[in-house]
């Protein structure tokens, strides 16, 4: 978001000084938002093969990958410093393993009613729900790699909808 003053265009999140500020949305009215993020974490077969058996060590894999971005969305402010604290109305994380390539896909889609957008809540939820992943399968397979996050799709707010390309 771009903040206009005279001909020349300012950075939102930048003082007048060059330093990082926090956006004001205080005058912007709430609204209903909704945001839709992706990723995917690729593994080995053995480890993938581990994680359908349920038999990973650290115990069930998906599930607490799960609670785990649920918790991450709700906590976004902390971990993102100009993030704004959000009430969040929903938060869902789905984990779906993958045979080919053996991967795990995580997507959440999380919603508020507030002046400002969820994008950063549904990304930060699926980036930690790969992590716990990762965390929790590392002794299967240490290689394991974290790509493709990306915003799938938004609503709400001055900018309206995006929806992602397929890619």
């Amino acid at each position: 978001m771009t903040q206009r003053r005279g001909t020349a265009a300012r950075l939102a999140h930048v003082g007048r000084h060059g330093s990082a500020k926090m956006v004001d949305v205080g005058a912007k009215p709430a609204t209903e938002r909704r945001a839709r993020a992706a990723g995917e974490i690729r593994m080995s077969p053995a480890a993938w093969r581990a994680i359908r058996a349920n038999s990973i060590r650290k115990g069930d894999v998906l599930a607490v990958a799960k609670v785990a971005g649920i918790q991450a969305a709700k906590r976004t402010a902390e971990l993102i410093p100009l993030c704004h604290p959000l009430a969040l109305t929903s938060v869902d994380v789905s984990l779906r393993l993958v045979a080919r390539p053996a991967s795990v896909r995580v997507e959440a889609e999380v919603a508020t009613t507030a002046p400002t957008g969820v994008e950063m809540e549904a990304l930060t939820a699926v980036t930690v729900a790969l992590l716990t992943v990762y965390d929790m399968a590392k002794s299967a397979d240490r290689g394991m790699r974290i790509g493709s996050v990306r915003l799938l799709e938004k609503s709400g707010g001055r900018s309206g909808r995006y929806r992602a390309r397929s890619a």
